[in-house]
C-alpha cells in the first residue's frame, strides 16, 4: 500500500475521533481496510486521538509504520468528539469525507454504499438508525425524544435518529470548516449547510469491545450534546419562557381567586398552602429560565473569547500530507 504521490489527493478520506479504544482498533483497522481498499481513487484513514491513555496511540503508531494510508492526529488534551472531528476534517484531502465513530457501532461495510450515493449526485449521505442494538431501552427512548425535541425547535431540518456517521462532499466539508462556532453541533451544522442530502438506513450494532464513553446517567456528554443541539439553531426555547411564565402566573391567580370566593374550597385548601404552592412553581420556573438563559449566554461567551476550538500535539504519518482548509480564527 502506498500513499498517492505528493501533491495528489485521495478520492476518499475517513475521519474517526476516538478515546481509549485499544480493544477495538485492531479489528477496526482490518474492517476499514477491507471496506475501502476496493474503492477507486485512493483513500486515507485519519484517526484523531482525544488524549487516550490506554495504549490506543501505540497501536496506531505501530500500524502507521507499514500502512501509508494511515494518519494519526493527537490532540494536546481532551477536547471532545466534535472538536476532534473538526480537526480530522481540516486535515482531510478527499473529494469525499466519511465521518464515523471508532467503536464499530457504525459498520465500515456501509462505506461503499455511502460512496455510491455520493457518486449518484448527493453532497451529504447521512445514516439513519432503524435499530440501536445493545443499548438499554431507556437510553434508546430518551435519545429518540432528544432528537425530536431538537428538530422541533430547530430552524433547519435536522434528521431524526441520524448520528454523525455520514459522507460529505468536498464542498460541504469546506463550508463546514468556514463556520466559526466554538461549540459545534455537527449534525445540525451539516443540515444547515444544505446542498443535496439523502439518507441511508441501517441497524446500529453493539460495541465490538470496551465500554461506552457516553453513558446516560454517569456522563455529562449526552446531556451536553442535547443542550448544544437545542440552543444551536433556534431561540424558540427562550421565547417559550414568556408564555410559560404567563401561564403559570395565570393559573396561580385563578386558583387563588377560586379559593377566596368559594367557602368550600377555602375549607379544603387553606390560602397559605395555595400561595406556597404557587410561589414554589414560580421559583422553579424562574430557575429553569435562568439555566436556559445561561446556556445561551455560555455559547455567546465561548464565541466572544475567540479561543481555537482545538490544539494539535502531533501528527503521525503526515510527511507528505498538507492540511486541508483551516477553520477561521475570530
Amino acid at each position: 500500500m502506498s500513499r498517492p504521490e505528493t501533491g495528489s489527493s485521495p478520492r476518499l478520506s475517513v475521519v474517526l475521533s476516538f478515546r481509549n479504544e485499544a480493544e477495538v482498533i485492531p479489528e477496526l483497522l482490518r474492517r476499514l481496510e477491507r471496506a475501502v481498499s476496493a474503492l477507486e481513487g485512493g483513500y486515507e484513514l485519519i484517526f484523531v486521538n482525544d488524549a487516550s491513555d490506554d495504549g490506543s496511540l501505540d497501536l496506531l503508531a505501530h500500524a502507521a509504520r507499514t500502512d501509508t494510508h494511515l494518519i494519526v492526529i493527537t490532540m494536546s488534551r481532551r477536547f471532545g468528539p466534535a472538536e476532534c472531528a473538526l480537526a480530522g476534517l481540516a486535515h482531510a484531502r478527499g473529494q469525499a469525507v466519511v465521518l464515523m465513530d471508532a467503536d464499530l457501532q457504525d459498520p465500515p461495510e456501509l462505506i461503499p454504499t455511502l460512496v455510491d450515493r455520493w457518486q449518484q449526485g448527493a453532497d451529504v449521505v447521512y445514516t439513519v438508525r432503524t435499530a440501536r442494538r445493545g443499548e438499554p431501552a431507556l437510553k434508546t427512548w430518551l435519545t429518540g425524544a432528544a432528537y425530536r425535541a431538537v428538530r422541533a425547535v430547530a430552524s433547519v431540518d435536522v434528521p431524526v435518529d441520524a448520528g454523525d456517521f455520514r459522507l460529505m462532499s468536498r464542498r460541504v466539508v469546506d463550508e463546514l470548516l468556514r463556520l466559526p462556532e466554538r461549540t459545534p453541533y455537527l449534525r445540525g451544522l451539516v443540515a444547515w449547510v444544505g446542498f443535496r442530502q439523502v439518507p441511508v438506513h441501517y441497524e446500529r450494532q453493539p460495541r465490538f469491545a470496551g465500554r461506552t464513553h457516553f453513558p446516560l446517567l454517569a456522563s455529562a456528554n449526552p446531556w451536553r450534546t442535547f443542550l448544544s443541539g437545542l440552543t444551536s439553531f433556534s431561540s424558540a426555547p427562550l421565547v417559550a419562557l414568556l408564555p410559560l411564565g404567563l401561564g403559570v402566573t395565570a393559573v396561580t391567580l385563578l386558583a387563588t381567586t377560586v379559593v377566596l370566593l368559594s367557602p368550600r374550597w377555602r375549607a379544603a385548601m387553606p390560602l397559605t398552602a395555595l400561595v406556597g404552592a404557587g410561589l414554589a412553581a414560580l421559583v422553579g420556573l424562574q430557575l429553569a429560565a435562568l439555566g436556559l438563559i445561561g446556556a445561551y449566554l455560555g455559547r455567546i461567551y465561548d464565541d466572544v473569547r475567540g479561543r481555537p476550538r482545538y490544539i494539535i500535539d502531533s501528527i503521525l504519518g503526515a510527511d507528505h500530507h498538507p492540511p486541508g482548509p483551516r477553520p477561521p480564527v475570530a
